[in-house]
């Protein structure tokens, strides 16, 4: 039977670290969280391959486990703080809401699959991340009742990022994203200042579409 403790290692060692990743606090979040504890046990011995994992077996074929070098990129990127609130989107099973749990004050997670979403609720409450709260609902709409937040994780990729999500980070809020499909998706970092938001392109990550934030064709006559 595989060595789960020693095979987290490997992943920070041979994924994370590789990538440039060098933040000590994310680096130890990574390694005290239970990656194999977000899977159905059957996939538990694969938890630290260096892939993305179909949520097929919990009924959500078009769901995806991030792989953990891009989510630990764009952890990074959006310079979390200990007081910071988060609020992560497209939540699946609650593996970045829990690495985020010991990086902030508190997490929102959302998530529109019904299945996942108690998935994620147990398997949170079960390791004993409290400061996370799973909410079932939309993705694209976020959170708005909750909302200002200090960070905004989208977990898959867009096409684009919704106003609305945007609308509900704080002042010096930072919003991370993987924008566009395939070989062309790119981390994106959004920031709010004030009423203003800049966006910037950081590096080319692939991720696998999140459903629901599709570009609406236009036509015209």
């Amino acid at each position: 039977m595989i060595n789960l403790q020693s095979a987290r290692e490997q992943m920070v060692d041979c994924q994370v670290r590789t990538n440039d990743i060098t933040e000590h606090a994310l680096i130890s979040a990574l390694l005290d969280v239970p990656r194999e504890r977000f899977l159905p046990e059957s996939m538990m011995e694969l938890a630290y391959t260096d892939c993305e994992f179909s949520f097929d077996k919990l009924g959500a074929s078009n769901r995806f486990l991030m792989a953990p070098a891009t989510l630990a990129s764009m952890i990074e990127a959006a310079d979390v703080e200990q007081d910071d609130v988060a609020l992560v989107i497209g939540a699946a099973t609650g593996y970045s809401s829990a690495v985020l749990s010991l990086l902030t004050s508190s997490v929102m997670a959302i998530e529109s699959d019904p299945k996942l979403a108690e998935f994620a609720s147990n398997a949170l409450s079960e390791n004993g991340f409290d400061n996370v709260a799973v909410m079932n609902r939309d993705l694209a709409v976020g959170c708005e009742k909750e909302a200002p937040f200090d960070v905004i994780l989208i977990e898959g990729a867009v096409e684009e990022i919704p106003s609305a999500l945007m609308q509900q980070l704080a002042d010096n809020g930072r919003l991370v994203a993987v924008v566009g499909t395939g070989l062309s998706g790119t981390l994106q970092l959004v920031k709010r200042v004030g009423g203003q938001y800049s966006q910037r392109t950081l590096s080319n990550h692939a991720a696998k579409p999140l459903p629901g934030f599709a570009i609406e064709e236009k036509f015209s006559l």
